[in-house]
Formats: C-alpha cells, sequence, structure tokens
C-alpha cells in the first residue's frame, strides 16, 4: 500500500453555526468548496476538509471523554496565534486555558508550541498553534 493521509472530517454541528465556522475557517485561509442548507464544507492548502453536517443531536460533548479531546490548526508562525486570538475576541468567544501561551512542557528552545484554545458554539474545543523557532 501506499502511505496515506488525511483526507477529511465530517464534524456535526448546528446549522445555525455555519456562520461561525465558515468566517473563522476563511479568516484562516480555507477555501469554501461547498455549502447547502446542510452542510458547510471547507479545504485547507493541501486538500483536507472539514464537511459541518447540521443535525447535530442535542448532547452535551465532553472532550475528556472517550473520542478527539481538540482539533488542531497549525499556522505558520507565532503572530498568527495572535492574530487569531484577537479575531476570536472581536468576535465574542473566549479563550481557554490561559491562553495564548507559550507551552514549553511541549517544546524545547529555540523552539516553541504556541497556542490559542477556544470552544467553539457547539461544545467542539479547538486550538490554534504556531510549533516553530520562538521569536
Amino acid at each position: 500500500m501506499q502511505p496515506t493521509q488525511l483526507s477529511h472530517f465530517q464534524i456535526n454541528v448546528r446549522g445555525e453555526n455555519f456562520g461561525f465556522y465558515r468566517d473563522l475557517f476563511t479568516f484562516l485561509g480555507w477555501k469554501l468548496i461547498y455549502e447547502d442548507a446542510e452542510t458547510l464544507a471547507l479545504a485547507e492548502k493541501n486538500g483536507v476538509s472539514f464537511w459541518f453536517l447540521s443535525g447535530a443531536k442535542d448532547v452535551v460533548n465532553d472532550y475528556d471523554g472517550p473520542g478527539i479531546n481538540h482539533i488542531g490548526i497549525g499556522v505558520a508562525a507565532q503572530e498568527d496565534v495572535d492574530s487569531a486570538a484577537e479575531y476570536l475576541t472581536r468576535a465574542g468567544v473566549p479563550h481557554l486555558f490561559d491562553t495564548p501561551r507559550h507551552r514549553p512542557d511541549f517544546s524545547r528552545e529555540p523552539n516553541t508550541y504556541y497556542q490559542v484554545m477556544f470552544e467553539s458554539p457547539d461544545r467542539i474545543l479547538w486550538e490554534i498553534v504556531y510549533i516553530g523557532l520562538k521569536s
């Protein structure tokens, strides 16, 4: 078998929150590839895509339970994390876990792991992260 790669993720959300995901991911440079009343799809530069589908059941997501804890979106520079944090603040989205901040427990000098974490309106935990040389 040839090496594989990530293709896409289906994320069940409430349809009324499509605007949040569309605005956030277009801000982050993702391309809108499909949208109708039930589906919103955005892709990053290498083609990996998120497919947001409406009609999620009304249950509480516990990101410390079985399943995915959070989804990390990598950025090219530490300043990009700060820009994303400012975007989230303007959008009224609280930053979680005292972020943005460096995580020396996840990296060694001269590199850094610099992140902002937040929850979407559907209680999905997201991280925007820069991993590389500390600036």
